[in-house]
């Protein structure tokens, strides 16, 4: 939502505000008028346009900047004029075209990278109710699986298609994108912690002729729509059958859609609202700050879904403290980052130390840990589970027994889920 509005903010000189007010009210419409199916049926589309913009923007870039060679060779000449003397304000890091970066000192450590990053991985690939939601809505398990595996395939394109021509964007506006002072910054973009979060937007703006421009601009809408209204339906569909339903059981099929489009209405001002924590969060980068809101919420539950699926011993007791221990301590360093936050190039660094030497994705690694070795004490403890909740533990297992099909249905695989989850 927020880079959406960003790219708008860039286009039309929109308050940042009214940008995301008015995508949001789009986004909620048609999310509410057509439910899942209007969300599918647009996911597709804009998918399509999203690659041919993307891919168009690409080579615009790498002809601009003289290709991968230029790329690796101009990048690090990219220093904006107005920055602090004897200082590393500004710069581009040395080791910006590694992947395997240093362990203590890099802003992405490759222990991190290989084990804090996959944990989240494993938490939105496998049980974050967008993806459930779309593999379970699929025709047969074939189908499930062949969009599982076009995702992924998918997933390969970002580097070219995203991050180096955000590095060119750097290199053709180093004054805007790489801007170094706060005051700078703040007339450029709004937000004194850094510009970076423009580059893309910028890259759109005056790189391209005017039709295309108007083609990205779509693509980026898009985008963000098709985000949000993922968002959107699969909270809804959350919030109305695992919780108004547990209150009120005997709820008619009108009160639950009634519910759930208010509830969606809630998502969207508690997303504006929540604005001015983005821009203010992991020096105004936001890819760091998605990274790291993932990495302090979501390895509790990857945990207990992958302890669920192959330690037959995991019961209900363990599951719970798993996940409110691990939980709990996710959204303490998610509160101390908020009260804390990066400061800005040359400032004294003085956050805690919990804070200011352990890594979002090293923290990520620490949190499973805990989470895991509270369900398994906690299960150890306690009564193991019936042998009726084990039957099943997983959608393999329940494919094992009928591997005499050629597909099996999904309704089967959603059977055994549903005696797991219970």
């Amino acid at each position: 939502m927020y880079a959406g509005a960003l790219f708008i903010q860039q286009a039309l000189n929109w308050d940042i505000y009214i940008a995301v007010a008015g995508l949001l009210a789009i986004t909620a419409v048609y999310t509410v008028a057509g439910g899942l199916a209007a969300v599918i049926y647009t996911d597709a589309l804009q998918t399509l346009i999203m690659l041919v913009g993307a891919v168009t923007l690409m080579v615009f870039s790498f002809v601009e900047v003289g290709g991968l060679e230029g790329l690796q060779t101009k990048y690090f000449d990219a220093i904006p004029s107005s920055r602090k003397e004897n200082s590393s304000c500004g710069l581009p890091r040395q080791d910006a075209f590694h992947i395997f970066r240093d362990p203590v000192n890099s802003d992405l450590p490759w222990p991190g990278l290989l084990v804090g990053m996959t944990i989240p991985s494993l938490w939105y690939w496998c049980t974050d109710q967008v993806i459930v939601q779309r593999s379970l809505a699929a025709k047969n398990l074939s189908h499930a699986k062949g969009g599982s595996l076009m995702t992924s395939y998918l997933k390969i394109l970002p580097l070219f298609m995203m991050v180096m021509p955000g590095m060119i964007s750097r290199i053709l506006f180093p004054d805007l994108v790489a801007c170094a002072d706060a005051d700078i910054c703040r007339k450029v973009c709004g937000n004194p912690s850094g510009c970076s979060d423009i580059a893309y937007p910028k890259l759109v703006l005056e790189l391209l002729p005017t039709g295309l421009r108007g083609l990205m601009m779509s693509v980026m809408i898009a985008a963000l729509m098709s985000s949000l209204t993922s968002i959107f339906n699969s909270s809804s569909t959350l919030f109305t059958m695992d919780l108004w339903k547990h209150f009120r059981p005997r709820c008619s099929e009108w009160e639950l859609m009634i519910v759930g489009r208010v509830f969606v209405l809630l998502l969207t001002v508690v997303s504006i609202l929540w604005i001015p924590l983005v821009q203010a969060g992991q020096g105004g980068q936001l890819f760091i700050y998605i990274q790291s809101i993932s990495s302090y919420l979501q390895p509790p539950v990857a945990m207990v879904f992958i302890l669920g699926c192959f330690w037959k011993r995991t019961n209900e007791k363990g599951a719970f403290w798993g996940l409110i221990i691990g939980l709990l301590l996710g959204v303490i360093r998610l509160v101390l980052d908020f009260i804390y936050p990066e400061p800005q190039c040359g400032e004294t660094d003085l956050r805690p130390s919990v804070v200011k030497y352990m890594h979002y994705l090293y923290f990520s690694m620490v949190l499973a840990a805990i989470s895991t070795l509270t369900v398994l004490v906690v299960s150890m403890l306690t009564e193991p589970p019936s042998e009726e909740m084990v039957r099943h533990p997983s959608g393999f297992l329940c494919y094992l027994e009928i591997k005499g099909r050629e597909q099996p249905p999904l309704e089967q695989v959603c059977a055994s889920l549903t005696v797991f989850s219970r």
